[in-house]
């Protein structure tokens, strides 16, 4: 079965500085994928990559079995902060879905508002953040992607809103979702697949069973501090050898993403320790 996301020696270059390098990842379909990371660690790039609004600086990228560009219509992307465009209407905004998607849902939109108490004649900016985020994830839905993309859609939501959405997510219909995020508890509640990013670089990805087994790990949180440690403490060992001064900046910029694009939809255990 073809990876529904396959890299390669991926990376990403901002200037000087790597947001993402040596990426290796065959991520089956029919998961629910945990990307984990502080930041910094590459978690956007990637993402944005994948929708296919950031060209790679080196390597090889396939989504569905293409290149990011051409299976637009086939992902849905929710990036970094839900954005939406706040003068518009909630009504509007679905009509810019409609027409720019060519098997857009109208029905599933509407359902979607109607159980989350939306009133489409509503102002997008006059939503609160677990409104925007919901209206961005319908937007997403609605498209009835094969693959579902999410560059930490909850980071700015309250435990209440937060929990909705992720529990939104089970009716999302998408065959896989990639969901990023720093809140660990976010991830083992629907997560069964993880990808663990340290340092611009992939430290390690499989089934969350199977990491838990392999590095004898008591919970989730405990692998992924563990893992991200050793990233960074392999990247020492690269950087720094004997005599060799450390380059400047690890870690790169990691890039914003703004609306919807063309053909896109609207495009506590925090990890502080490894901040």
């Amino acid at each position: 079965m073809t990876p529904v996301l396959e890299a390669a020696d991926l990376g990403k270059q901002f200037r000087r500085r790597w947001a993402l390098r040596d990426c290796h990842l065959a991520v089956p379909s029919g998961r629910v994928v945990g990307l984990v990371g502080p930041n910094g660690a590459g978690k956007s790039t990637l993402l944005s990559i994948a929708a296919g609004h950031v060209r790679p600086t080196a390597g090889r990228i396939q989504v569905l079995g293409a290149e990011p560009a051409a299976g637009r219509q086939r992902v849905g992307y929710v990036a970094q902060d839900a954005p939406v465009y706040p003068g518009l209407t909630v009504a509007e905004h679905l009509g810019l879905g409609r027409r720019l998607n060519r098997q857009w849902d109208a029905g599933r939109a509407r359902s979607r508002l109607d159980t989350l108490g939306i009133d489409p004649r509503q102002r997008a900016g006059q939503l609160s953040g677990g409104q925007r985020a919901q209206l961005a994830l319908t937007l997403a839905v609605s498209k009835g992607p094969e693959l579902l993309l999410l560059d930490e859609p909850v980071a700015s939501l309250d435990p209440l809103a937060r929990r909705e959405f992720l529990t939104a997510l089970t009716g999302a219909d998408a065959d896989t979702v990639v969901l990023s995020s720093h809140v660990v508890a976010d991830l083992a509640a629907v997560c069964d697949y993880l990808i663990v990013l340290s340092a611009a670089r992939v430290v390690a990805a499989g089934p969350i069973g199977d990491l838990l087994s392999t590095h004898r790990a008591d919970d989730l949180e405990s692998l992924v501090l563990a893992l991200i440690a050793a990233g960074r403490e392999g990247l020492a060992g690269r950087e720094n050898p004997v005599g060799r001064e450390n380059p400047a900046g690890r870690e790169g910029p990691v890039g914003r993403e703004g609306p919807v694009g063309r053909e896109d939809s609207v495009g506590r255990d925090e990890l502080e320790a490894a901040e």
